[in-house]
């Protein structure tokens, strides 16, 4: 090797071990910034050149180190973990919070809970029996039935407005997700050309990968890396983004849960409205799964819990009204029905209680005499049995406890599965501090000897030029 390559070379091996420094500089800098994967520049030996046809054949040294590329230190295998566990674990948390919304919404066990307003209910009936003729009791009995349909109604009312709610984050969610693909796609285009160019896009990797994490976890989404650095985003096993293109999305279905008419809430592209997306889990999936339409217990949860409601009520208001009816008010006429509901809608949200004073409420039989009480004592008794409104409501709350907890263990599951997907990627791509002051002090180290070299090499050179002999003697 010549003097003079000797300078290039430790020239290269100077800049090999600069850029090194720059880049676990870089990786400190970045250890706290989220979705930042570590880098390491990618080195290898130049070797020598060719001696050519009448070389000496002698051994010949190399030319120094190359800077190849500062790679990106990720992996697929566990960037893909980690989207398919938030998947999940959106899926899980979007029905948890619904369920126990509907169990917030039930108030049970406790004072405000429609189990004591039925006591108080058919208490305030004892009461009235054990007092016929009295306007006090019968006053307490007028206010208990209206205290029990106003927190049924009230009830069924919050179910509507969570379900109105639910129905806005998964809009939201829809506008996020088409937002996040647009960027991906302004990204794929970037990249692409950095890379052809010849530059790096680790950073620019590193964003983009962020909001594929996002589409995955609100709609279960997949990505497919491409040769040329871009990726394709599929959703329902069609692509959201190929390359620099993008598909948009759009929420479409009913407007309120208790809209007559109208296909169910589902995720359509815009280009193909009417078309189901099918997803594969995902917040909005899991939105999705809580508001679609009752369908004998196997339906949306919100949907279910309001029909229930429906149910209990229409239990309550024939049970009470089949006593009720025909039987003689404290003014001797025949009485009509006690509780009434709308013929048509939810039976929740208009039940009420029919008589406005005392003296429309049937307390004995007609014929028996003003102090007969039979039937408000019957009427007492209706909150007993295997099939009484109170059993019915017993199992509601019951089914729905059931659910949230499976919903809350479900969730839980999925959330460890997601933690332990991220540590295992943290394990590999984050930033650890004392490999890279390794790091640091090894290239640091190598710069010094790059400059030993070059020390030496110029020394030798000042000698040979400046000190061995004159030209012309």
């Amino acid at each position: 090797m010549s003097t003079f390559g000797a300078l290039n070379t430790a020239y290269r091996g100077l800049t090999a071990a600069q850029q090194g420094m720059n880049v676990a500089g870089q990786n400190i800098a970045n250890a706290a910034t989220e979705g930042y994967t570590r880098q390491r520049v990618q080195q290898s030996s130049l070797a020598a050149a060719a001696q050519g046809l009448f070389g000496s054949g002698r051994p010949v040294a190399g030319q120094g180190v190359s800077v190849d590329s500062v790679a990106r230190l990720g992996s697929s295998f566990l960037d893909a973990g980690v989207r398919s566990a938030g998947a999940q674990a959106g899926y899980a948390n979007v029905r948890s919070s619904a369920l126990q919304g509907i169990e917030s919404i039930l108030k049970e066990p406790g004072d405000n809970g429609i189990s004591a307003s039925l006591q108080d209910f058919w208490s305030a009936w004892q009461g009235a029996a054990n007092q016929p003729g009295e306007s006090g009791p019968a006053g307490l009995l007028l206010e208990a039935g209206n205290d029990l349909t106003a927190k049924i109604s009230s009830a069924y009312q919050a179910l509507d407005s969570q379900w109105s709610s639910v129905r806005g984050q998964a809009r939201n969610a829809v506008d996020t997700v088409n937002a996040a693909a647009s960027q991906v796609a302004a990204f794929n285009t970037t990249i692409r050309s950095t890379i052809a160019a010849g530059g790096s896009a680790n950073e620019l990797i590193d964003a983009r990968a962020k909001l594929t994490e996002t589409i995955s976890r609100l709609t279960g989404g997949t990505v497919r890396e491409q040769a040329d650095g871009t990726v394709d985003v599929h959703v329902g096993g069609n692509a959201l983004v190929m390359g620099g293109s993008v598909r948009m999305l759009t929420l479409a279905g009913k407007q309120a849960m208790n809209q007559p008419a109208g296909t169910p809430v589902q995720l359509e592209w815009t280009d193909r409205p009417g078309a189901a997306v099918g997803l594969d889990g995902g917040e909005i999936a899991g939105a999705l799964s809580v508001l679609a339409p009752a369908s004998g217990g196997t339906g949306g949860a919100i949907a279910e819990a309001a029909e229930s409601y429906n149910q209990f009520a229409g239990k309550l208001r024939d049970a009470v009204n089949a006593v009720h009816f025909g039987a003689q008010t404290s003014t001797g006429a025949v009485a009509g029905n006690f509780f009434n509901s709308a013929p048509t809608g939810p039976a929740a949200l208009s039940l009420t209680v029919v008589p406005q004073d005392v003296g429309a409420i049937a307390l004995g039989v007609a014929g028996a005499g003003k102090l007969d009480s039979s039937v408000a004592d019957k009427i007492s008794q209706l909150g007993t049995g295997p099939n009484s409104p109170d059993s019915v409501w017993a199992s509601i709350v019951t089914g729905i406890g059931v659910q949230s907890r499976g919903a809350q263990q479900h969730e839980s599951l999925t959330a460890a599965a997601e933690t332990s997907a991220l540590t295992a990627r943290a394990s590999s791509a984050s930033v650890s501090l004392d490999e890279e002051n390794v790091s640091l002090l090894t290239n640091q180290h190598a710069y010094q000897a790059a400059a030993r070299v070059m020390t030496a090499v110029d020394e030798a050179l000042d000698v040979l030029i400046n000190r061995t002999g004159l030209v012309g003697r």
